[in-house]
Order: C-alpha cells, then structure tokens, then sequence
C-alpha cells in the first residue's frame, strides 16, 4: 500500500503521536520509519486522497505536535511514497541533507508576508513623475492620440508599474532581513508586489511581527500588508 509522509525528523526527536489521527476515512494510524539518523512520521495513503478540511487539519496537527519538540522538516500535504521500503531509502539516501536542513531550521518558524499598494495611487505617482506619461495620457484623452500612441502609453505605464513594484519589494525584503534568518520569494498573485516567506527564530516571532508592522505603518494607507504565521517552515525544506 503507499505510504503517506507526514514529516521528516532527527531519530533521537520525541515522536507525541498518541491521540493524533492521521489522514483518511476512517484516519489512518501513524507509524515511525526509522534510520540509525532519521525517522519519518508516516501511515498509509487513503486511495482518492483530496483536500478536504478533515484531512488538512489532521496533517496540520501531525506537524504541530512534532514541531513543539523541536526541529522538524514538514512535508507538504499529499505527499505519497511508493511504500515504507521506498520512504526508508530515501532517507538513507539523503541522510545527509536532511540532517543539514534540519539543523538549519532547528528552532525557527516560517511567516509569510504579501503585499499591495492601491493601483490608483501608484498611478497617481507614475503620472506625476513621468512628464512623458503625462502628455501622452492627455493626448490620449482628448482623442488627439492615434493607436500607436495608445500602445505606447500602455507600455510605459506597464513598464514603470514592473519597476516600481520591483524595487518596492526589493527595498521591503532589504528591511526585513534582519529580523529573520532567511527569505525566500513566492509567485506574486494580481496585483502583489511582493509574496515573501521568512524563516524566523521562534523567540524573534515578536520582534519580526513588530517590524512588518512599522514597515505597513511607514508605507501608509494605500498598502495593504497580509502576514500570516507562524507556520511550519515548508518555504526552506
């Protein structure tokens, strides 16, 4: 039967498993899969296995408890070996970096901060720097402006928008990396400058929340900071 992976830890890592249900219907019961350096929570892999509110919460607990006892490396929800001989082998045969990684998140949480600066206001900016977007604008308006002009207009515009938010994310990342071990850039969604992960010590969760919100405060009113954690480091595994 497949074998569902629920996380990777250190072989001498307490394993507070009892009273946790793993995933399925009816829940699958958790197991260890032992190396002489790791051992990976696992149980079996219900057949259809799909998102559902039930199963996310149970990984979701699985990784908690695990992480409360130290460093864990947390596997993303639907993750499925072939079988416990296949899991066993992998971790015989990354022994070694799992070990790293491990050490390296020992101790530290991750946040995730997405940011958005109201369109109106930035465009507001862009035409009041760019005398070249402002007459074109205003040819454009009154009707004086031929196609060529528009798709011109259009491309300036796009291309300050890219630069503007590139260097906003860019100077945000640069202000909020002392206050975290590492980062770690995601896709950005519509709209979004910036979609960043953070590693941060778990005794720093304080002083890192704190700086996001003086960065929200600095930028003001037409941004809009969504930080959320903290979560299990899946960003750095």
């Amino acid at each position: 039967m497949p074998t569902y992976v629920y996380a990777v830890t250190g072989a001498d890592h307490p394993l507070p498993l009892e009273g946790l249900d793993g995933v399925g219907d009816p829940p699958s019961a958790l197991r260890a899969l032992r190396t002489d350096k790791l051992v990976a929570v696992a149980g079996d892999a219900p057949a259809g296995l799909r998102a559902k509110r039930r199963d996310l919460m149970a990984h979701q607990g699985v990784l908690e408890a695990l992480m409360r006892e130290g460093a864990t490396l947390p596997m993303r929800f639907g993750l499925v070996g072939a079988d416990d001989e296949e899991v066993i082998s992998a971790l015989e045969r990354e022994a070694d970096t799992y070990r790293e990684r491990l050490k390296e998140l020992d101790g530290h949480v991750e946040y995730n901060l997405k940011a958005v600066r109201d369109e109106a206001d930035l465009l507001r900016e862009i035409m009041t720097d760019s005398r070249e977007i402002r007459e074109l604008n205003e040819r454009t308006r009154t009707g004086d402006g031929g196609h060529d002009e528009r798709v011109t207009l259009g491309e300036l515009v796009a291309r300050e928008v890219a630069e503007r938010h590139r260097r906003e994310a860019e100077e945000l990342t640069e202000r909020l990396a002392p206050a975290a071990t590492r980062s770690s850039s995601g896709e950005v969604g519509a709209e979004q400058f910036l979609n960043l992960s953070f590693l941060v010590p778990r005794d720093g969760t304080e002083a890192f929340v704190a700086a996001v919100q003086r960065e929200a405060d600095r930028c003001g009113d037409f941004y809009t900071f969504t930080l959320t954690g903290p979560l299990p480091p899946y960003s750095f595994v």
